[in-house]
């Protein structure tokens, strides 16, 4: 199946994000056509532009090297659900391995930040706290978000991090492997994001109802067809047509993607942050921009059949 990515979204790299208000996705910008308290100081998602409706090959973006594929007139982009640039870690070597979770008894491979930055890039061991806790109940981190020391159990992480309190809700980590993935929880989806460094089941959602808890962001899976609840990152911006580098870098209801479909997005930025919606409902806010079908005529997933991105058609 083939679903419209542009620039942005093919690996997933999550980082630290910026508490702020809920603001209005379109603020500011003129409807002319057819169509947020960020949680976590430590997520924000690399995937560059997430992938929209295909209309032709997107400009090629220096970001992140995460393919995502682009159906119809947008075309295939690099990069990742956090962040549309990738920067590697800094060589120290991962301790352990996060899917056979191989650390001494008494502790739990978890992945951290190894450079001082908001950008989960390696993985380490950490003591396991006595009753820690299980995926759904709340937990602490130490230091912040990235830090890899946490109040979850073993195979959780905890996650949606609030940057003031440093509280936030353990969520499971994927079993299997990275070609066999699952996820306890059946309403989890498993997303591989960071470079292998987070597997996490987040629950899966629907971008045009925004059904995600709180103010996360319903974006999409470069793992597979569907969407998932990833937290917020945008801080103080994201607004629709505000250059972005990350996939979750924009307001609820927006998505990173390439800043051709929309004629008020800087040409020379990473990504753009733009609107989906609904092909039976174009309601788009950019000059010339239609509603162009997220997937190919017949992949769409039961219920995504409608899903579409306001962009200016490429082809």
């Amino acid at each position: 199946m083939k679903r419209i990515w542009t620039t942005l979204t093919a690996a997933l790299v999550l980082m630290a994000c910026e508490n702020k208000d809920p603001q209005d996705p379109t603020a500011g910008v003129n409807t002319t056509s057819s169509g947020e308290d960020s949680e976590s100081d430590s997520e924000s998602t690399t995937a560059g532009p997430s992938d929209p409706p295909a209309t032709s090959d997107p400009p090629a973006t220096s970001a992140a090297e995460t393919e995502t594929e682009t159906s119809g007139d947008t075309g295939d982009t690099t990069c990742n659900f956090l962040g549309c640039e990738t920067t590697g870690g800094t060589g120290i070597a991962p301790e352990c391995d996060n899917w056979t979770q191989d650390c001494p008894e008494g502790q739990k491979c978890s992945a951290y930040a190894d450079d001082g930055g908001t950008s989960w890039n390696n993985l380490k061991c950490v003591p396991v706290e006595e009753n820690s806790g299980a995926p759904g109940d709340p937990c602490t981190v130490e230091g912040n978000g990235v830090s890899g020391v946490d109040s979850c159990g073993k195979g959780s992480m905890c996650w949606n991090v609030d940057g003031d309190t440093g509280q936030g809700t353990c969520v499971g980590l994927c079993t299997g492997s990275p070609d066999a993935t699952d996820c306890a929880d059946p309403q989890t989806t498993c997303v591989i994001a960071n470079e292998g460094v987070l597997n996490l089941c987040l629950p899966s959602c629907d971008p045009l109802l925004q059904n995600c808890m709180g103010n996360d962001l319903c974006l999409p899976n470069p793992d597979d067809e569907g969407f998932v609840c990833v937290l917020d990152a945008s801080g103080e911006t994201g607004v629709a047509f505000d250059p972005c580098e990350y996939a979750n870098a924009c307001d609820k209801g927006l998505v990173c993607q390439d800043p051709g479909f929309a004629t008020e997005c800087d040409p020379a930025a990473l990504g753009c942050c733009l609107p989906y919606c609904d092909v039976t409902e174009p309601d788009c806010p950019g000059a010339g921009q239609d509603c162009i079908q997220w997937y190919d005529p017949g992949t769409a997933p039961p219920g995504l059949e409608n899903l579409g991105l306001c962009g200016i058609p490429m082809g």
